[in-house]
């Protein structure tokens, strides 16, 4: 290759032949006829892949462009000619998943270190489409290049494939994401200490630290020790009853007269924390 440095590139070219059969072999041997053979070769009916040479060694299949020896571009410059014509796009009813022979090519061109990108965008349409055959993107970006993008030549070819499929990489299966472990929720003692001092002397549906509370009422429901309905996020009477009644009687007993007064501890919450599946912190 004259210019290593450069990155690597892959071209594509269709033979404008019909494509299976014994086609792959009668086209391959025209094109050595003529001097004229890329690296691969590939038929998208059988998909059978021929080859001339080392992906790494010089092609045959570009008109140099002027002084520039055009097949001898980048660290590789990979061309493939695909059996079909340029104005009935090869990958129409064709589907990659099902083609091990060209998942093998793309997986060459990778391990070249060729880029799944079209720098200078998708290959057009042909007839009719037309390409700016720029030599300051082929010079200088890798990755897959359509015969009609290339400076110093005129063909079209292979026409408007479709670049996703053209790029298809067998990845297999995806592994099950693991669930993260869900968090439990966090109750402060402080808050609903907080809580109970500010919504009991307030009106009907004061509320401080509604979220934190109603974790808490609803684990007191859970117990039986407070009606469904004043599980409503505010620590008024009926929640410091029903929590007195949870440091009576649920609390491992040890909670008596002025002790159980309704107002959260942290050995007490820690108790109901257990039992309903949120964490208790000071």
């Amino acid at each position: 290759m004259d210019t290593p440095g450069n990155p690597p590139r892959l071209v594509h070219h269709t033979t404008e032949s019909p494509a299976g059969g014994s086609y792959l072999e009668s086209v391959g041997s025209y094109l050595i006829r003529v001097a004229a053979e890329p690296q691969l070769i590939y038929c998208p009916v059988t998909d059978r892949v021929g080859q001339f040479g080392p992906l790494n060694h010089s092609g045959r299949a570009l008109r140099n462009d002027g002084g520039r020896r055009t097949n001898r571009e980048g660290r590789v410059c990979v061309q493939i000619e695909v059996l079909g014509r340029a104005a009935q796009p090869w990958t129409r009813d064709w589907d990659p998943a099902k083609k091990p022979g060209w998942q093998k090519i793309m997986a060459a061109a990778r391990s070249w270190g060729v880029p799944d990108v079209f720098p200078a965008g998708p290959p057009a349409k042909y007839p009719g489409g037309s390409k700016s055959r720029s030599r300051t993107i082929w010079q200088s970006k890798g990755g897959h290049f359509s015969h009609g993008d290339i400076p110093g030549n005129d063909h079209g070819d292979p026409g408007a494939i479709d670049i996703e499929k053209v790029l298809y990489e067998k990845t297999g299966p995806k592994p099950p994401t693991p669930e993260k472990p869900k968090e439990k929720p966090k109750v402060s003692v402080a808050h609903l200490v907080a809580a109970a001092k500010k919504d009991v002397p307030a009106a009907d549906g004061h509320v401080t630290h509604p979220k934190e509370v109603r974790i808490v009422e609803n684990a007191l429901v859970a117990e039986g020790l407070l009606n469904k309905a004043y599980a409503d996020g505010s620590f008024g009477s009926k929640t410091v009853t029903a929590y007195a009644a949870w440091q009576r009687s649920k609390a491992g007993g040890s909670y008596t007269g002025s002790a159980a007064d309704g107002i959260p501890g942290l050995a007490s919450l820690k108790r109901l924390a257990a039992r309903h599946d949120f964490t208790a912190v000071p």
